[in-house]
């Protein structure tokens, strides 16, 4: 069956707020210039924001620069933080930090409680006025690339193939979408970013970046805690662990409860979902849930390696922006203002591409000049060493993340960072974390849990999770790390029975860990031809 050609000006990867920011932006300055460019979105998700997920406390100032009466216009603020705290947990107790005592990361007063999954919907609908299209369903399996070895555009995953490959009797091969400029915005750990960045070497001179795994749950609960934000550190994380929790006080009763922990721990044995259920006991956080019910789950990996872990953002026929790039700020928590700032000077560097001459790499490189006057670099820059430092160990962090704030970030130098796969220390080493949990009021089984992330995946389709060489999984894996891979999916992907890998891809909630944290790089995640899970009100 024949494969079909689409022909665009501009083509984006990702309906996140990066790539719909891009796409409003570039709309506009090209309408100004009195200029008619075909932009279209692409989306993996089945709708619209389905596969958004994240805390979410937005800093809103990336928004109102792009849509400046977004409040007017209806942009779908939940709650306005009214009141904020930092809890340091021990077992059994915590000491609260508020008021003048509060560390200025954790000051949110005034800034936007957001369900991304509502917030990326209301974008759509902007760009979709400001005139692009934008398309749920259609996931980027490949780039393209044309005689020079520029991009020309993504080819989309073939529909109706079965288990082995086959085609099936409704098969369709999927479009080749080829365009002058390609932006990937696909989030964290895009798969077509991650092979353009290996071909095109976008990481030399750069520090490997490092990533953190998040957890999150949306409870309702017997009481109010709207506008309120409370942040945590400690228990049941040892100092060797870099992380902490959040809880963020929603209307209607609700709570956005998660915890989020640095990848580059090393233990080979720790188990995400299980930290964050054991989290939840804590007579600080069991209280505010008593009497509550889960309504919604989800994970997701964020970049925490910061500005020295930013790609090369541009090359021939292409753009980086958003959490692909790696733009976000590790020390407050906080990626989605730097993700639509991102996108708005990418749409300024390639409008000036296209006015000059065509986007070519020398044409777009002018990105770099761009971020590097505006508030999101100053804003990065300032912490440019945070989470990095921590990798010395986490008084080393501590003391450096101190010294770093009250002096805005003049220290000098550039710290490296070491990958997190590379941190692994052999399972006889690795210290037992907490073990699984188990469904009760408060705590779930990763079953549990992924059920109530409504993901979903056809069974009769190519498995999306690919290990390439199986043999280093019993051979090796086994002996040294132990087979981290069934700890760390907060899915149950990955299960191991009688030293043979079992895998349940239809679990998968398109987190990205296994990807990463897989010690040999032996799990590679493709895209499924359809599914995952739904993170609406998320």
């Amino acid at each position: 069956m024949e494969r079909e050609t689409l022909e665009v000006d501009v083509l984006v990867v990702g309906a996140g707020p990066a790539g719909l920011s891009f796409a409003t932006e570039f709309a506009r300055r090209c309408k100004d210039r009195g200029e008619e460019k075909s932009i279209l979105v692409l989306d993996k998700a089945e709708e619209l924001g389905h596969h958004q997920l994240s805390g979410a406390v937005v800093d809103p100032r990336g928004i109102l620069e792009v849509w400046p009466h977004a409040e007017s216009d209806g942009f779908p603020i939940q709650a306005k933080v009214s009141e904020d705290a930092f809890w340091w947990m021990r077992s059994g107790g915590k000491r609260k930090f508020q008021g003048p005592f509060l560390p200025p990361p954790f000051k949110n007063k005034g800034k936007w409680i957001v369900s991304m999954s509502e917030a990326v919907q209301w974008m759509a609908t902007q760009a979709e006025a400001a005139g692009v299209e934008v398309y749920a369903g259609f996931a980027g399996a490949e780039v393209l690339y044309g005689g020079n070895e520029e991009v020309v555009g993504v080819r989309t995953v073939d529909q109706g193939r079965g288990k082995s490959g086959e085609q099936k009797g409704n098969y369709q091969p999927g479009y080749d979408i080829k365009a002058a400029l390609t932006v990937f915005a696909e989030g964290a750990r895009g798969n077509l970013a991650k092979t353009l960045m290996a071909k095109k070497n976008l990481m030399d001179g750069r520090n490997a970046q490092i990533w953190g795994m998040g957890v999150k749950e949306i409870w309702e609960v017997e009481h109010s805690l709207e506008g309120q934000v409370i942040h945590t550190g400690g228990w049941p994380l040892d100092t060797s662990i870099y992380g902490g929790g959040w809880v963020y006080g929603l209307p209607g009763n609700r709570l956005s409860i998660g915890f989020v922990i640095g990848m580059d721990h090393g233990n080979a044995s720790l188990d995400y979902h299980a930290c964050m259920q054991q989290w939840k006991t804590h007579p600080a956080i069991s209280e505010l849930l008593e009497g509550g019910k889960i309504v919604k789950f989800g994970a997701k990996c964020v970049p925490e390696g910061g500005l020295f872990s930013i790609p090369r953002l541009w090359g021939d026929g292409f753009l980086l922006v958003g959490d692909t790039a790696g733009f976000m700020n590790a020390q407050r928590l906080k990626g989605v203002h730097l993700a639509v700032k991102s996108g708005a000077l990418a749409a300024e560097a390639a409008d000036s591409a296209f006015a000059d001459s065509a986007p070519t790499g020398a044409a777009l490189s002018c990105i770099d000049t761009l971020f590097q006057a505006s508030w999101a670099y100053q804003e990065l820059h300032k912490v440019r060493n945070f989470r990095q430092a921590f990798q010395r160990g986490f008084l080393y962090g501590f003391l450096r993340a101190g010294i770093d704030t009250v002096f805005g970030g003049r220290l000098p130098g550039r710290l490296p960072t070491q990958s997190d796969h590379e941190r692994y220390y052999s399972v006889s080493k690795s210290p037992q974390g907490p073990s699984a949990a188990q469904n009760g009021p408060l705590t779930f089984d990763k079953l549990t849990s992924v059920f109530h992330s409504s993901s979903m995946h056809e069974e009769d389709q190519p498995c999306h999770l690919v290990v390439p060489d199986p043999s280093i999984c019993t051979d090796r894996c086994t002996e040294e790390f132990g087979n981290p891979c069934q700890h760390f999916c907060p899915a149950s992907v990955y299960e191991w029975q009688d030293n043979q890998l079992l895998m349940n891809p239809s679990n998968c909630v398109h987190c990205k860990t296994c990807d990463i944290a897989d010690p040999y790089e032996n799990i590679d995640w493709v895209v499924p031809e359809s599914g995952g899970p739904v993170y609406t009100g998320m």
